[in-house]
């Protein structure tokens, strides 16, 4: 019984990184489809989006499967909840690269406003986020998973100077502010992903260590 339970946890750890995967595609085809002016690659994220639902659900279910069968204590129980937030993270961030894509395909409808340099910048760096986040967990890496807490705030620094940027162009183009308000959603909803991201990497780190770091309680490891 023990080792069937050891064995799920793999399938589980396995699935959280697919569905992880799924999530930057979604990200990487929209801020992409929008760097390309093409509404192919765009809309593929909403096919994507609907995959990662669907493991969502499915990672879910095993999850209370787990906890109903084996009725796991301490650090496997703490394990088990952490996935559960792990998946909530990421299903809301397929949910926020649809955001994107939808904000994408409304821009791209209206004239440019700017050449795209940060935009796809920040995607990369979120990606990054929700890529070593998902590492950090698979392979039990504290400092994986702080690296993760400290990129953070240049992603928050991405997504404020790409609001002064669409500032400063619409003091000469002020008719445009639809179109600045599109990117300047965009660079909101790739904060939010990294906001998830940092979740993660917290939960991470309260797997492994037993330590809460949310809301400042305990100081970030070095």
């Amino acid at each position: 019984m023990e080792r069937h339970f050891e064995a799920s946890l793999r399938d589980l750890k396995n699935q959280l990184v697919l569905m992880a995967g799924h999530v930057e595609r979604a990200i990487g085809n929209a801020i992409e489809g929008l760097k390309k002016k093409d509404f192919t690659l765009i809309s593929s994220v909403y096919a994507i989006e609907d995959t990662i639902n669907q493991e969502s659900m499915t990672l879910d279910e095993t999850c209370v499967k787990l906890l109903a069968l084996h009725q796991p204590l301490a650090a496997d129980l703490r394990l088990l909840i952490a996935i559960i937030k792990m998946n909530t993270d990421l299903e809301r961030m397929g949910d926020l690269a649809v955001n994107i894509a939808h904000d994408s395909e409304d821009y791209l409808q209206g004239t440019p406003l700017k050449q795209l340099v940060n935009l796809p910048i920040m995607c990369a760096e979120v990606q990054g986020m929700v890529r070593e986040s998902i590492n950090s967990f698979v392979s039990k890496n504290e400092k994986l998973a702080d690296e993760v807490l400290q990129r953070d705030d240049l992603v928050d620094n991405l997504k404020s100077k790409i609001k002064n940027d669409v500032a400063e162009v619409l003091k000469t183009r002020p008719h445009d502010v639809n179109q600045g308000l599109h990117l300047i959603l965009i660079a909101r909803h790739l904060e939010r992903i990294g906001d998830h991201a940092t979740n993660i990497a917290e939960d991470v780190i309260y797997v492994i260590s037993g330590k809460d770091i949310r809301h400042g309680h305990v100081a970030r490891t070095k």
